[in-house]
């Protein structure tokens, strides 16, 4: 370790900057420090002391996590709350997860103005750093010409961090925080490390709804059904709550899932979704009056003789242009998106609306969508091809000679925009069972108003379904994409030819490490798809045919899916698709 420590510190002092830093054992052993007492601008890392600020006023009663608070100005750089169009209030609880998983700036400036600057900087005073000090919000250009400045010295920051993790600041507000970060970054041993220790403290209050829940969902974790599905119960909000009685509802089906009592599951479900419905249409009003999402995007097509005309000059080649993966949510993208990202050629990055941006631009300058798009210039293309590569940088850095996977399933509804701006870009389409993709759908507590409202009856879900894909191949008929499609089912059976095709269609070489995406999972920390948990898993075939165990419940949806079981081998008998 001397040795490593020794080349390290060479390296630092080959840099052209100044750097601080420090390596130390939770028991207080320092291994390793360079101007550890010095002061550096702080950048992200004052992250860390405001959101323990925001927890401990919430453990003094000073301020309730479940406060809801407007998204406000967005700013650039880290996180996706300035991505989400339909979020315009977010809870200080869901704040202080978005600043310290994803680093979201806008959710930093937001717990920012609701706690104050000189209130943060109170709190670290206490915790002894002296020097260490909250100056003004992320990317707040002003301020700073004014020579306000954040900043921090490594010493107390990681003395900071030691005191936190002994326990030492720890109220139940605050360790609760601990506990949802580690487990929403897949770090189960050391949430379940927290939670013990919680346990057994005399003075820790055990019975309140949050810990309940929250020790719930570690035990669902721990694949621990049983005793999960009774303390969500516990958990659970009464009846005069019924909006919210959703949050410990969604869980308590899965537990119920899992342990086979599909029947029950099926009932808290139906519950479930009613809550939501009054959730969203509490925060949302304009939901109120929809039986369903809008999805009138399916019937704006292209027009055959405006496509015949369109100029593709000067577009970039299949190997400068993104990896698009599209398919209906809950279809194994993600899944397909770490197999990917494992590859030392490509990289992937967190679901971003950046294609629905480049249709935005595109209408911004004039462009009728999709009926019309010949008559878009070469120079518009250009500057939105250029606005797209900019909005990618602020989220992952490409090495020379990486490409860029962009995988977003609803892309699927965007085919006309990605062949008209990237025309040689090759499309992956992610294909499972339509009775497994709806039921995972159905069983999934979305938090976007719109497709939260598609999921809340599997007979809603099924017409969806059809009018997406009815949608994509009546598109890719004509615009005919360089498109490869993967089936969920032969994926899991046999990854490695799964990936070698995959590999072969994008024209890269096959490596072992697309084998492992579970690793890729783990490696990465936070992943912000539903599917966080499953994902970290060995591949496996434990969701082929989960359907079955609720196949009286698919009468209504059988029909509209039809086409789609019969298209891609999925015959079942007695379905017909009029």
């Amino acid at each position: 370790m001397q040795e490593f420590f020794a080349a390290a510190r060479a390296a630092l002092d080959r840099t052209r900057g100044v750097t601080g830093v420090i390596v130390r054992e939770v028991s207080g052993s320092t291994f390793f420090s360079q101007r550890p007492d010095e002061v550096f601008p702080a950048a992200s890392v004052i992250k860390i002391p405001l959101v323990m600020a925001l927890y401990a006023d919430a453990a003094a009663g000073r301020i309730s996590l479940e406060e809801r608070v407007p998204v406000g100005a967005t700013v650039g750089g880290t996180g996706i709350l300035g991505d989400l169009r339909d979020v315009r209030e977010v809870s200080l609880r869901d704040l202080a997860m978005l600043t310290i998983a994803l680093s979201d700036n806008t959710a930093t400036n937001r717990l920012i103005d609701r706690l104050g600057v000189a209130r943060v900087d109170e709190r670290m005073a206490e915790w002894g750093c002296a020097r260490s000090k909250l100056a003004r919000g992320m990317f707040d250009w002003d301020a700073q010409k004014r020579g306000l400045e954040n900043v921090a010295s490594p010493s107390e920051i990681a003395a900071l961090l030691e005191r936190l993790v002994r326990g030492e600041l720890v109220d139940r507000a605050t360790s609760d925080a601990v506990i949802a970060v580690l487990e929403r970054t897949n770090r189960i041993v050391e949430a379940r490390e927290v939670m013990d220790r919680l346990l057994a403290d005399p003075k820790s209050e055990l019975e309140t709804a949050d810990r309940l829940a929250l020790e719930g969902q570690l035990l669902q974790r721990e694949g621990k059904h049983s005793e999960a599905e009774a303390l969500f119960t516990r958990a659970l909000p009464g009846k005069d709550e019924f909006h919210r009685r959703h949050l410990c509802l969604f869980p308590i089906a899965r537990s119920l899932d899992a342990l086979g009592r599909h029947d029950d599951a099926w009932r808290v479900l139906a519950e479930a979704h009613a809550s939501q419905v009054e959730s969203i249409q509490r925060q949302s009003p304009q939901w109120a009056v929809r039986a369903m999402p809008d999805m009138s995007v399916t019937a704006l097509g292209c027009d055959p003789a405006d496509v015949a005309a369109w100029d593709h000059a000067g577009a970039p080649s299949t190997a400068d242009s993104p990896v698009f993966v599209v398919g209906f949510p809950r279809s194994g993208t993600t899944l397909l998106e770490l197999a990917l990202d494992a590859h030392p050629q490509l990289k992937s990055m967190d679901e971003q609306r950046f294609v629905q941006d480049v249709l935005d631009d595109l209408v911004a300058a004039g462009a009728a969508y999709p009926q019309r798009l010949k008559d878009v210039s070469r120079d518009v293309l250009d500057r939105v091809r250029a606005r797209y590569w900019e909005r990618v940088a602020k989220k992952v850095k490409l090495a020379a000679g990486e490409r860029l996977v962009d995988k977003n399933p609803l892309n699927i509804l965007r085919l006309p925009v990605i062949r008209r701006v990237f025309p040689n870009a090759r499309i992956l389409l992610a294909v499972r069972h339509p009775c497994d993709v709806i039921l995972s759908c159905y069983m999934q507590q979305f938090r976007a108003p719109d497709f939260a409202l598609l999921c809340r009856s599997i007979e809603s879900l099924a017409l969806g379904f059809r009018r997406t894909f009815d949608y994509w191949y009546a598109q890719s008929a004509l615009l005919a994409p360089a498109v490869h499609e993967l089936r969920y089912e032969d994926f899991v059976r046999d990854i490695g030819s799964g990936t070698r095709a995959v590999a072969d269609f994008l024209e890269l070489p096959w490596t072992e490490s697309m084998l492992r995406p579970a690793e890729r999972a783990q490696a990465k920390g936070y992943i912000s798809t539903p599917s966080y948990a499953q994902v970290t898993q060995p591949v496996n075939q434990k969701s082929v045919d989960r359907w079955r165990r609720y196949e009286k419940h698919f009468a209504g949806a059988l029909p509209p899916l039809a086409p789609y079981l019969e298209r891609w081998g999925y015959a079942f008998a007695g379905v017909n698709s009029k």
